[in-house]
């Protein structure tokens, strides 16, 4: 167990500048001027950096053979870049700027993320997956608590709300950044240092060194593998459709949503936001609090019951969750609904996970890795493309009503979750062809 939990310490830093992403890009891009309409698009660079990146990184590391490892050097690589983009990014003087440099800095934590989870299942065997996912998806929690409550801390130990930058940005929002940058490249350097890599057994290195090289070799890798994929990674894309449209909506519209059920305002420069961005800071805290605590009890739910149902269980208590919290009439009454979320998030960055390790073969745990991630980033893309054409019309322009549809969402992603069949037995499932039901 120590070095379960020392190899997932570089997800810390990883998650804790996801967090960031979360709780303060959509406030960033409202103070150099943004519309809520526009908000979706603007946050596009993450979901296709994804879909570009993820898949091609993890298959590439499935085929690497360096001294330093399969999955190392692209730890390396994305925890520098993620780090620079981070100091970067509070310093921005336009729209322009900010959305730039996320797609940088996505394209940094998706070159890190998948041959991070592999790297996982490289390191552990098939009956320890549970417990390596599942204390993965309690390092998100705990990163992403304290991405969330930086900025009420620094306010909390004596920083100005009010204080802002020339760019309008709040100094708690740049001194967390700069936190984020500093924890991002430590937490991974150390667990890189305390838990290196396996070698590569003398089998392993002779068939990836049979195989064709080259970018063509892993662009015919990646479509292979879409072609051969597993039935049950087949059937969890409408499980992970529902779940992600709408978590990309609650992330983009929270703040927004409690800014008008509290302070009843939408004006960026106005003190009733600079407060509902803390309030959100702080309730999302407190939610991946609880998704941190439960992730921590959640293993022996799940080696019970199975990751699917309680994967449905946690989906539909984060749906009834993003339903009633636009109706809170205080922000210490939040915290009720930030329950079902948090249970729903530790489900969502674990669970999943152990059903996929569980369906696919080993020697392709890269090259899936990454394409699981495509059921991610593509719900993200068509629900932020769906929210920014019907938020003035459908949704009236209110933040509320997308943050209930969200939870609406999530509902049904449990419904999809129930008709996942994966694999009970402890050995690596045959990639089976054909369609999915």
């Amino acid at each position: 167990m120590g070095q379960i939990l020392q190899m997932n310490v570089g997800f810390l830093g990883l998650q804790f500048s996801f967090g960031l992403q979360q709780s303060s890009m959509g406030p960033i891009y409202s103070y150099l001027g943004a519309d809520e309409a526009s908000l979706p698009l603007l946050s596009l660079a993450g979901p296709v950096t994804g879909l570009l990146v993820q898949p091609i990184v993890g298959a590439m590391s499935d085929r690497t053979t360096s001294r330093w490892g399969r999955r190392t050097p692209y730890f390396l690589i994305g925890a520098l870049l993620c780090s620079l983009s981070l100091l970067a990014m509070p310093y921005s003087s336009a729209l322009w700027m900010a959305a730039s440099l996320l797609w940088i800095l996505d394209a940094a934590n998706n070159i890190t993320m998948e041959p991070y989870r592999a790297y996982v299942g490289d390191r552990l065997p098939k009956d320890q997956h549970p417990a390596g996912y599942i204390i993965q998806s309690a390092f998100t929690g705990l990163a992403q608590t304290l991405a969330y409550l930086s900025p009420a801390l620094l306010v909390w130990l004596g920083m100005s709300k009010d204080a802002v930058g020339g760019n309008h940005i709040p100094q708690f929002i740049f001194w967390s950044f700069m936190f984020g940058a500093l924890i991002s490249v430590t937490t991974i350097f150390w667990s890189i240092w305390r838990v290196p890599e396996l070698p590569l057994t003398p089998e392993q290195l002779t068939r990836i060194q049979s195989q064709k090289q080259g970018f063509g070799a892993t662009l015919s890798e990646i479509w292979d593998a879409v072609k051969e994929m597993p039935v049950p990674m087949r059937q969890m894309a409408w499980m992970k459709l529902f779940q992600w449209m709408a978590m990309g909506w609650y992330w983009q519209y929270v703040t927004y949503a409690i800014a008008r059920s509290l302070f009843g305002t939408s004006e960026a420069g106005s003190e009733g936001f600079r407060d509902a961005v803390l309030i959100n800071s702080q309730v999302g805290a407190f939610f991946n609090v609880v998704s941190f605590i439960t992730a921590l009890f959640m293993v022996r739910y799940t080696l019970r019951f199975g990751a699917a149902k309680v994967h449905a269980f946690c989906l539909v208590m984060s749906g009834l969750g993003m339903l009633l919290m636009p109706h809170m009439a205080s922000e210490h009454w939040l915290l009720l609904p930030a329950v079902g979320v948090g249970l729903g998030w530790a489900s969502i960055m674990g669970n999943p996970y152990v059903m996929l390790a569980r369906s696919v073969p080993p020697e392709r745990t890269g090259v899936y890795m990454g394409i699981f991630n495509m059921f991610i980033v593509i719900p993200l893309m068509v629900g932020g493309f769906l929210v920014s054409q019907l938020y003035n019309s459908v949704f009236a322009g209110d933040p509320r009503h997308v943050l209930m549809t969200a939870g609406v969402f999530m509902l049904l992603a449990a419904l999809a979750t129930l008709r996942v069949k994966v694999p009970d037995g402890q050995e690596p499932a045959a990639a089976a062809s054909g369609t999915g039901h």
